[in-house]
């Protein structure tokens, strides 16, 4: 793209954005097979989508019976301003007020730029009247996608709704980051094993170090040792995974693995997102991976980029956690 695209409210919804931490590295290995985990909300298998692969989340805005009303569709670059939505119960025409918690919060949030590069992971607060609201900072122009993964109070499982949100000002969408599986994000080094697998399950291990020693030592972060979510590129569609383990269960260790089973929707290429805790700080680790035989050979070789701007730092920001 030579020239920059100048996001109005019309060009802004089709608009295609990235920017946060870059890993890039050595092709993944294959792992022995495990039964698939389910979603972030949900529990036992997956939900499978009739072509052997986990059902895709955050494709929809309307789903099962509840529809996210996103009341903010378009902010500011590079500027803090305050996101608003609701979940609405469609049988009622109101805001769903209570919740199941998942990993110690009602509704986790999500926002990534349509290019896969920003990434942020939040915990907004919520009203009385079921209105939910957080401050977000997104450091480019673009198109983005935001998906609210919630249980409602009594349902069976968890959903995850997705919505588009505009950046206002000039975009130049990037290139998807090169496969790889190493990640450097404020000096700590991250690295990938394992197999992304569509129609069954995957094992992913990320191990941590720092300074070439492994960190021993993470800290529960949403009452796990990590949290992973994996967006497809192009649609973006949602995967968030649960560990396998916890901590306090007496065999799983802090570190430096963390380990999660997770099944794809399709073949493809995926961004993963590792959020880790360590020393009282929450850091985001991102990896571009293959599933189900996509083409890496061009990719090979690549060495490991370094976390850049948009996706390193968690920090307690008005109620929810940014990146």
């Amino acid at each position: 793209m030579n020239t920059g695209l100048k996001i109005t409210a019309f060009a802004a919804a089709v608009a295609a954005t990235f920017g946060t931490a870059y890993g890039v590295g050595q092709a993944v290995d294959p792992v022995t097979d495990r039964a698939p985990a389910a979603r972030h909300g949900g529990h036992g298998e997956a939900p499978q989508d009739g072509y052997g692969g986990a059902a895709a989340g955050g494709l929809q805005i309307s789903e099962r019976g509840y529809t996210l009303d996103l009341k903010t569709s378009r902010v500011g670059a590079d500027r803090k301003e305050e996101l608003r939505f609701a979940v609405v119960r469609d049988s009622t025409g109101r805001n769903v007020t209570a919740y199941q918690k998942e990993h110690d919060k009602e509704l986790h949030l999500i926002v990534a730029s349509r290019d896969l590069t920003v990434y942020r992971h939040l915990h907004p607060t919520r009203a009385a009247d079921g209105t939910w609201s957080t401050k977000v900072e997104l450091p480019e122009a673009g198109g983005y996608r935001l998906f609210a993964d919630f249980r409602p109070e009594g349902a069976e499982e968890g959903l995850t709704l997705g919505a588009d949100l505009a950046v206002a000002g000039e975009s130049a969408p990037r290139k998807l980051p090169a496969h790889g599986t190493t990640a450097t994000v404020d000096g700590y080094d991250v690295t990938l094993k394992g197999e992304l697998k569509t129609g069954r399950g995957g094992d992913l291990t990320l191990n941590v170090a720092r300074n070439g020693r492994p960190v021993t030592d993470l800290q529960p972060y949403l009452g796990a040792y990590g949290h992973l979510v994996a967006l497809r590129s192009g649609d973006l569609a949602y995967l968030h995974v649960h560990p396998n383990g916890e901590p306090g269960d007496g065999r799983t260790k802090a570190g430096p693995g963390v380990s999660f089973t997770a099944t794809a929707p399709s073949a493809g290429a995926y961004r993963l997102f590792l959020d880790f805790k360590h020393e009282g700080k929450v850091r985001t680790a991102a990896f571009t991976v293959h599933a189900g035989g996509g083409d890496e050979r061009a990719e090979k070789g690549e060495k490991g980029e370094k976390a850049e701007k948009g996706g390193s730092e968690h920090g307690e920001k008005d109620g929810g956690h940014q990146h």
